[in-house]
């Protein structure tokens, strides 16, 4: 079949296609080489493509530079069915505080999450790291260089995110027990 009749598709239309093909994650920077296309055009051309999304089995997942179509969370029970999984595990009521400090405050020290909970946090961030959610993101330039912490883009996927920009606003009790911002 000839293109000559097929009209010419949009560049949120092609990146959708080579994200769906591809399967993995994708760097932005390799998607404007094989697009040879402006940068910025890619980079406007995915919030568009993350909106043309919304509402339909999968998403736009943009973390680190890098893009991905992945599964949208509201079809996850028939996913888990379909793959004769029963779900994921839950965490514990401290493991999911120890991911939300690493969420929101990365990248992060073992040793500040520690001064933050005032217990000791290692067995806590090795499960996080082997279910995924917490990777390596670095070293602090300080004595001893201890390891900074981050989200993965698995916790993304889990927790169905496109970025960390979709974490709801943090409320932090002040001394009189009332939230702020």
């Amino acid at each position: 079949m000839s293109d000559a009749g097929n009209p010419q598709l949009s560049l949120e239309a092609i990146i959708e296609a080579v994200l769906f093909v591809a399967g993995d994650p994708v760097p932005i920077a390799q998607l404007v080489e094989w697009l040879d296309v402006p940068p910025q055009a890619v980079h406007d051309a995915l919030p568009r493509l993350a909106q043309q999304l919304r509402g339909r089995g999968i998403s736009l997942l943009l973390h680190d530079q890098r893009a991905q179509l992945v599964s949208a969370v509201v079809a996850a029970p028939v996913l888990r069915r379909m793959l004769g999984q029963s779900g994921t595990t839950k965490l514990t009521n401290a493991a999911s505080e120890v991911l939300t400090i690493i969420a929101y405050r990365q990248p992060i020290t073992r040793a500040q999450i520690e001064a933050i909970r005032g217990v000791d946090c290692s067995t806590l961030v090795r499960q996080l790291q082997v279910r995924e959610l917490v990777v390596e993101v670095g070293r602090m330039d300080s004595v001893g260089r201890p390891v900074l912490f981050g989200t993965s883009e698995q916790f993304l996927r889990q927790f169905g995110l496109t970025s960390l920009a979709d974490l709801p606003p943090l409320a932090i009790p002040n001394g009189d027990n009332s939230p702020t911002s």
